[in-house]
């Protein structure tokens, strides 16, 4: 029961979960309803991850975005999530059984990944609603996801602002942005960062 697969009482329930925790915890959860199915493939389309390869996916919530993955052939087996809610948890573990699930904290990569220390992964996307938290540690996550990419690959983070999360910082790391996902509650876009 994933992804374009979902009932219609399935996709309610993920809006009511969407509006209870975004009117819990604005900063945690960044929207009143999860991603659309168009800003989900551009995520990906820019992630360009190898299915024989990992893909680290950050705040992945519901699933909008996992489902994309394997949409574009990446085996949930390789796709390694990150999740700060318990219950989003809970409800990826249902959804995808063989997804590797990590309830942990994006923010501190070191210690919430330490049993994959070995992977480079050759994708990384992000659900984070990153303009809710502080320059630091938007800064920390994107580094964190960088030094665990393949060389030449990117971290892909959408915002609904004019600005990315992250400006370019000169020598450590370039941000290019897409055209607006404007089929997605509020429009969007995609951002590339990327080690020089």
């Amino acid at each position: 029961m994933a992804g374009r697969n979902l009932s219609l009482a399935a996709l309610i329930e993920d809006e009511f979960r969407f509006i209870k925790g975004w009117v819990a915890n604005r900063k945690t959860i960044g929207a009143v309803s999860p991603s659309s199915r168009a800003l989900a493939r551009l995520m990906v389309e820019h992630a360009d991850p190898d299915p024989s390869g990992y893909t680290l996916e950050l705040g992945p919530g519901t699933g909008v975005f996992t489902q994309a993955l394997i949409d574009a052939g990446i085996p949930a087996g390789r796709i390694v999530a990150v999740e700060h809610n318990q219950e989003f948890c809970r409800l990826l573990a249902k959804r995808f059984p063989a997804l590797n699930i990590v309830h942990g904290d994006a923010f501190d990569l070191d210690k919430t990944l330490a049993a994959y220390a070995g992977i480079t992964f050759s994708a990384a996307l992000s659900g984070l609603p990153l303009l809710s938290f502080p320059k630091e540690l938007r800064l920390r996550c994107v580094e964190g996801a960088l030094d665990r990419l393949m060389p030449g690959k990117g971290f892909v983070q959408f915002s609904y602002g004019p600005n990315g999360p992250m400006p370019s910082i000169l020598g450590r790391f370039t941000a290019t942005k897409s055209k607006w996902v404007l089929m997605n509650l509020p429009p969007a876009r995609v951002w590339t960062y990327k080690r020089p």
